[in-house]
């Protein structure tokens, strides 16, 4: 037996199957496109994905701006406690300026804003447990959706344990 090669491989995989070259994807690609003529634009928004849609995309909000689409309405809870719950609360509000904002409706007796563990910023939302459920209830009526550092803050009772349980 010579075990003798030539130092040349043969085209051919083993399994005996010719791999496609990129020329004979283009070519394929050609034919099939001459059956179907598009145009330019045609081909770029078939790429991008508008899927067929005639009408022009929405364009994201930009630098910060509001999306033009309607507010979401917050879940209220009814106050059957005195803690509190306060959302859309602004990145620079600290305990202390809750605590007087809520001090101008009842007396507070904790305001906690509730933070990110590894850098300490605020998630945007905080917890004010004030002294009785009427003075809660007004701080409701008074505080929501009011303006506050630069936006509108959603104030409604706190959930209890029984909410929360799924």
């Amino acid at each position: 037996m010579n075990s003798y090669s030539s130092g040349r491989r043969s085209h051919r995989s083993r399994g005996g199957g010719r791999r496609r070259t990129n020329y004979q994807r283009f070519r394929e690609q050609q034919t099939a496109a001459k059956t179907q003529k598009k145009t330019f634009w045609q081909r770029v928004v078939e790429f991008f994905g508008n899927g067929g849609d005639k009408r022009k995309p929405a364009a994201p909000a930009r630098n910060g701006a509001q999306p033009s689409r309607p507010a979401r309405k917050p879940e209220l809870v009814e106050v059957t406690s005195p803690r509190l719950y306060v959302g859309n609360l602004s990145f620079d509000a600290t305990e202390s300026d809750l605590f007087e904002l809520f001090n101008g409706v009842g007396h507070v007796q904790n305001a906690e804003v509730v933070s990110y563990r590894h850098n300490q910023r605020s998630k945007g939302f905080a917890f004010v447990q004030m002294q009785t459920v009427e003075e809660a209830k007004r701080a409701v009526e008074e505080l929501h959706d009011k303006e506050f550092l630069g936006r509108r803050l959603v104030v409604s009772g706190a959930k209890s344990d029984q909410h929360q349980a799924r």
